[in-house]
């Protein structure tokens, strides 16, 4: 960031600290306790360390990551202009769309209605009782009054720049008026394809796997071996694992970091842990995901992916190498819905469009009386 004329500095290495351990749950129903854990922990720091940089820096305005819900209270708290970028699916509830969380279809009929009404009637609940003492706690120390749901920190920001689009999202008509969907606002340096893949002329198959640890490497030995002898050659990254103890087969290559996008220039199918960052990159170049989701918020994206007809889902439970290749080649005959999706995240806008609402809506003098 430096290098391009930023002033960048580190978050308080406490926050980094605490680590995401979700993935150790005995049971899936476990996960979002541990998660919700891991981020009122991380509230608890990140309100105070946002709060410091603002008085520090005095700055015009600020732009605050939706999961640092610390950070919300604290630029709540400040008074001045300010909005929240959301990189996953919105956690807003609505009875046009399935309650977030276990990547239900879409509902059908009276009976898929009911489903909706009950399920998000639990979530609620369950998300209050984990997360809502801890939040207005923080709140409390930056003298807010306290909510009334836990879900309500997502409707404090004058401006939420959601970083999707419909109809990979799913379309509905009570969004809120403060959210303004902008499509993936992905973006890689220049880069040239990793000097392990020249002379490499076989169509790439992408694999990636979370950036934060979640013990999900076996989607990788388990692509290794589904394609292997297949006409692709697989690139595979693994950015919070060890990519040392692997022994890829002649037609891959395996590095534990490498810029997605020349790599996607040239990919007939990514395949994905579900997560929202790699999953949109690859579909806003018009290339399709088979989604394999091990938790979090890729149950979410790997329905929408599948509901999109933009690529094909597997559930982690369900990862064995003759069904990946399945779903690979399913992914791969959805060429054509990736590309509409791609369409769809090319008019939001972008960058440009975050750019152009959060001027237009907090930083121009009529938006401010």
């Amino acid at each position: 960031m430096r290098s391009r004329g930023i002033d960048a500095r580190s978050i308080a290495p406490a926050i980094e600290a605490i680590e995401m351990d979700d993935w150790r749950a005995r049971h899936p129903f476990r996960t979002p306790e541990r998660a919700a854990r891991v981020f009122g922990s991380r509230a608890v720091l990140d309100g105070p360390d946002l709060r410091r940089a603002i008085e520090e820096v005095r700055p015009d305005a600020v732009i605050v990551d939706v999961a640092t819900w610390g950070a919300i209270a604290a630029a709540e708290a400040w008074g001045g202009p300010w909005a929240c970028f959301c990189p996953f699916p919105l956690m807003l509830p609505s009875p046009e769309a399935p309650p977030l969380g276990p990547g239900l279809r879409p509902a059908r009929g009276s009976l898929g209605r009911l489903r909706d009404r009950l399920a998000s009637s639990l979530f609620d609940r369950g998300f209050d009782r984990l997360v809502l003492r801890r939040l207005n706690g923080v709140r409390a120390t930056l003298e807010l009054g306290p909510l009334d749901h836990a879900l309500d920190m997502f409707r404090c920001a004058p401006l939420l720049l959601y970083m999707t689009a419909e109809p990979f999202e799913y379309p509905r008509s009570d969004w809120p008026e403060s959210v303004v969907m902008v499509g993936p606002c992905a973006w890689d340096p220049p880069a040239e394809l990793p000097a392990e893949l020249a002379g490499v002329e076989l169509p790439l198959v992408l694999v990636t796997t979370s950036s934060e640890f979640q013990d999900d490497g076996r989607l990788v030995h388990t692509a290794l071996e589904a394609l292997a002898g297949e006409p692709f050659h697989v690139v595979a990254t693994l950015p919070s694992a060890d990519p040392g103890a692997l022994r890829p087969p002649a037609n891959a290559t395996v590095l534990p970091f490498a810029p997605h996008a020349p790599i996607l220039a040239r990919s007939a199918c990514a395949i994905t842990h579900g997560g929202m960052g790699a999953t949109q990159k690859a579909l806003a170049l018009g290339v399709p995901v088979c989604a394999v989701p091990f938790g979090r918020d890729q149950f979410e994206v790997a329905r929408r992916v599948e509901v999109a007809a933009a690529g094909s889902r597997l559930p982690a439970s369900r990862l064995r190498p003759d069904r990946l290749l399945e779903k690979v080649h399913e992914a791969i005959a959805n060429r054509a819905g990736a590309e509409r999706i791609a369409r769809a995240f090319a008019a939001a806008g972008g960058p440009v469009a975050a750019a152009d609402a959060f001027e237009r809506r907090l930083l121009q003098p009529e938006s401010r009386r």
